[in-house]
């Protein structure tokens, strides 16, 4: 197992011993009984849950309640050679399902094009997640847009155990892509298939006085309870870095959404754990499944995965959704890295807090 302490070092005490704001009773936190618990009481087909069941029983955390998932679309998203010159060996989608199944992940997130090249080969191996939409970089000058690159059907006929989607809430297109997801998501769970949404947010508004707001627990928190809103079964959602979105656009006599006080004074304070706390309690209280994303590749991965995993897990969170990290790297160390991930939400030594 790895030695989480040590490669925190510093933030070990105040990561692992933190007493949240908001209370975990608050919270439908992930275990064994999960889909039982949670899911059977709700609106979602038998096929769905079966679906669900799929995704939280595979890998090296089934029936842990907690998931760990590969997702490659950067292929699209940021260019296939940006994305894959530092291992060639990804440009051939194959070797994206094979780093999952070796990584021991519940489930491999990617494009329609990568799924249908192999889907015989590997659907019955590894439950799939098909990304239906995605920003595409080509169009000159760039503009940051999810368009629709398959359908539903298509998902469903390769396999698939869920379809993914991305919104870019805040921006000039969310209205439309808040109305296709929506639509795509209810055909999906007609089909059988379970839900997952990227709620990213887009708008170089969100940037202020030199502060990132696209990751403020705020904002953050309520896409994911837009995304919620749309019935989607986990939320993906970057970890939140600061807080005071809504504020920091509310002043100079600006107009923006509406917020209370006690959004910041009574459930939330700076400490990471509190600021994903906060993008957990947005998501239906953990009914729908917090998934931080792992980031971008750089020097410290590993740790830096570790330290993610721990926030999430900590925070009432259901997982890590992990891809540069990992297959950035020679396949060997890309697996250590998931397997790492994964170690933090086995060790019960690692709490809610």
């Amino acid at each position: 197992m790895t030695d989480i302490a040590k490669l925190l070092g510093a933030d070990a005490d105040s990561l692992l011993n933190h007493k949240a704001k908001v209370s975990r009773d608050l919270l439908q936190l992930p275990g064994a009984d999960f889909i039982d618990r949670v899911w059977t009481m709700s609106d979602r087909s038998p096929q769905v849950l079966v679906n669900l069941s799929r995704l939280y029983g595979h890998g090296r955390l089934a029936k842990t309640g907690y998931v760990s998932i590969l997702p490659v679309d950067q292929g699209i998203e940021h260019s296939a050679g940006a994305s894959f010159a530092k291992n060639p060996i990804y440009f051939d989608g194959e070797n994206i399902i094979k780093l999952a199944i070796e990584g021991g992940c519940n489930a491999v997130a990617t494009t329609f094009g990568v799924l249908g090249s192999v889907s015989r080969k590997y659907a019955h191996k590894i439950p799939f997640i098909a990304k239906l939409n995605h920003n595409e970089l080509m169009t000159y000058p760039n503009q940051f847009d999810q368009v629709m690159f398959g359908n539903v059907h298509e998902a469903w006929n390769l396999g698939a155990a869920a379809v993914g989607a991305t919104i870019y809430f805040g921006s000039d297109q969310s209205t439309r892509q808040i109305t296709e997801v929506a639509e795509a998501f209810d055909e999906a769970h007609q089909l059988g298939m379970a839900t997952v949404l990227w709620c990213y947010l887009r708008n170089s508004g969100f940037k202020k006085d030199g502060k990132d707001y696209h990751v403020a627990a705020d904002l953050t928190g309520q896409a994911n309870h837009l995304g919620c809103t749309i019935q989607a079964d986990i939320i993906k959602q970057k970890l939140p870095e600061l807080n005071g979105g809504f504020e920091a656009l509310n002043m100079g006599g600006s107009s923006y959404g509406k917020l209370d006080k006690r959004m910041y004074s009574d459930l939330c304070t700076d400490h990471p754990i509190d600021l994903c706390r906060y993008q957990v309690l947005n998501c239906y209280c953990g009914r729908a499944g917090l998934i931080n994303s792992g980031g971008a590749s750089g020097a410290n991965d590993l740790v830096e995965a570790v330290r993610s995993a721990v926030i999430n897990k900590r925070a009432g969170g259901t997982g890590l959704i992990s891809g540069r990290k990992a297959f950035q790297r020679p396949m060997a160390e890309g697996v250590q890295i998931l397997n790492a991930i994964q170690d933090v939400y086995l060790d019960q030594r690692v709490t809610v807090a």
